[in-house]
């Protein structure tokens, strides 16, 4: 087949908003001896990439980024030393481009410290790839490597990672939430979800939350949490908000239990005023800050859910052409959403 020699993707001339992004057609070259050029079928939005175009993201991003870190492609040229994939494969990137084996000291993270995925064609490190569970569609596809991998790394490979008959908190019905609770529910643990909406909590229902709590209506939910679990508090909490629900995160938790912290949905505001040490003391926490995972545990993710195909399908909230990405990102601004938001390329 002839390749193709440019590439049509967005880019920020300047930051400050999504609505700064413009379309271009620049080159694309061929891949080099270790690279693959890669077809982009599509893209899934994070809110990491709302706080990068508001400039709120710690440690920015470079100068004219493409931006987005989740994608899923098609494999249509190979370096000449690349063994391992071939034209034709299905193939998502790690977001963290340098890490194989949770192994790196730098931050190479696409659509920030690196080059993103907001584009037609572009080459990756062949090692940096992963091969597509056969029944996931490429808009599915597109959601696993930061929201399913940061849910997988928080329950699976932590200091105590999940077991069957654990108890498990989510928060929220965002992409990283629900794929924590579908993977805490295929691998046989008990959760309870929380959420704003009475509607989201049904759909959080419906995918195996066996306890579901509004925390307008019960603003101290952490008690709610504790009564629940026959006063002894759950096994695993999955942190989303960060410093805005810590504190009843951390009583919300049994002694000697584990809180992921995977987001900071409530901002990057001061610490609450509450007692936080103390209770991590006394209770003999674990708490673990989670971001993102390696290539390794996305390959290992990938067997778990090829192996429970119903009970881990991604969650996808509304599908937007590529010509809409402004609308998509409009669209994740208004937190309407369950699951996630994909653009279609």
């Amino acid at each position: 087949m002839t390749l193709p020699t440019t590439t049509r993707q967005y880019s920020y001339p300047q930051f400050g908003s999504f609505n700064n992004l413009v379309i271009q057609e620049v080159p694309v070259s061929s891949p080099k001896a270790h690279e693959v050029l890669v077809k982009t079928h599509a893209v899934s939005l994070q809110f990491r990439d709302l706080m990068i175009a508001n400039t709120t993201y710690p440690g920015g991003a470079i100068e004219n980024l493409v931006p987005c870190s989740d994608m899923a492609g098609e494999v249509i040229a190979v370096g000449e030393d690349v063994k391992e994939w071939k034209v034709g494969d299905r193939v998502c990137a790690n977001f963290l481009q340098d890490t194989l084996h949770n192994d790196s000291p730098n931050d190479l993270g696409l659509g920030g410290a690196v080059q993103g995925v907001l584009t037609q064609y572009r080459t990756f490190p062949a090692e940096t790839l992963v091969a597509i569970p056969s029944h996931l569609s490429y808009e599915e596809a597109s959601t696993l490597p930061c929201a399913a991998l940061t849910a997988y790394n928080a329950l699976l490979s932590g200091y105590e990672p999940l077991k069957a008959g654990d108890k498990v908190l989510i928060q929220g019905t965002g992409g990283t939430s629900l794929f924590a609770l579908q993977i805490a529910v295929a691998s046989g643990a008990t959760v309870i979800a929380t959420s704003s909406s009475d509607e989201k909590l049904k759909i959080a229902t419906k995918l195996g939350a066996k306890h579901v709590i509004n925390y307008k209506k019960t603003p101290n939910w952490a008690a709610e949490v504790v009564k629940l679990t026959n006063g002894i508090g759950v096994d695993h909490v999955v942190e989303v908000a960060g410093n805005a629900t810590l504190g009843q995160s951390i009583a919300s938790v049994r002694k000697g239990g584990s809180i992921h912290i995977v987001g900071v949905l409530g901002g990057l505001g001061d610490v609450p005023a509450v007692d936080i040490v103390g209770p991590c003391i006394f209770k003999q926490l674990k708490i673990r800050g989670i971001y993102v995972g390696s290539v390794v545990q996305f390959k290992n993710m990938n067997k778990l859910i090829s192996a429970n195909v119903e009970a881990t399908r991604p969650i996808i909230d509304k599908v937007f052409q590529f010509d809409e990405v402004k609308a998509a990102y409009a669209h994740l601004e208004s937190q309407a959403h369950v699951g996630k938001v994909v653009i279609k390329i």
